[in-house]
């Protein structure tokens, strides 16, 4: 905590999105000086169990053949997943940021998702990511055509769906993109060393579909004497 320190000499330190148990919570703990702590997004969490094991949680039998016809039919339309290789997480990260743009045509879409910027952070951050075991890049291809990308993030206790990008052909074709995603997230965390598969931030209303546990992330306030008025504008 050191470094922290020195650096709330100047400015405040705001830590956000820190999930419950997080290493962040100790420094907290330890810190010497004003701090606070506020609620942050709300995240859905799941047991990272096999896809059959999600499908058995859902409320009713009818809702669980519902969800088992539309892995058929994943099936039937021939659409085959790929786990993208370190050397090809660029242009699969290209193709991803391409298919979310076609996603959201005509609708209300995150801005930052579309500018330089972001293309430069994410090939910056995935890349290393990946080669470290920290995250798995998916491509879904149909026809031999990629139709859909997905970024999952791995930890050492969770797993968690990041960013997609899925082609309206998808949707055309009445392919459940959710579920795709879902199933193709399970395949990651079958070695049973992960204990949550998070849908991360977001309280969408497909995503209670599955019955997720709702656990609310923290934003942790760090100052010095000097810094502490800036917490009150926090």
């Amino acid at each position: 905590t050191g470094a922290l320190a020195a650096a709330a000499r100047t400015a405040l330190i705001d830590l956000r999105e820190v999930r419950p148990g997080a290493a962040a919570e100790r420094v907290l703990a330890r810190w010497r000086g004003p701090r606070h702590r506020l609620d942050d997004s709300l995240c859905l969490e799941l047991p990272a169990v096999p896809m059959a094991g999600l499908v058995a949680r859902l409320p009713s039998a009818k809702s669980q053949q519902r969800v088992r016809a539309k892995l058929r039919k994943l099936d039937r339309l021939g659409v085959q997943r790929h786990v993208v290789p370190p050397d090809g997480v660029d242009a699969a990260l290209a193709r991803l940021l391409e298919l979310h743009r076609l996603q959201w045509a005509g609708r209300r879409v995150t801005p930052e998702h579309l500018r330089p910027r972001f293309r430069a952070h994410l090939a910056g951050a995935v890349g290393p990511m990946v080669r470290a075991g920290d995250a798995v890049v998916t491509e879904f291809r149909l026809d031999g055509e990629v139709v859909a990308v997905d970024v999952t993030l791995m930890s050492p206790q969770v797993a968690g769906g990041y960013l997609y990008g899925a082609h309206p052909r998808l949707r055309e074709l009445r392919a459940d993109v959710a579920v795709m995603l879902l199933d193709a997230c399970t395949t990651h965390t079958k070695d049973g060393a992960h204990a949550t598969l998070s849908l991360l931030r977001g309280d969408e209303p497909y995503k209670h579909h599955w019955r997720p546990e709702p656990v609310v992330n923290g934003r942790l306030l760090l100052a010095r004497r000097r810094t502490a008025p800036l917490l009150a504008a926090a």
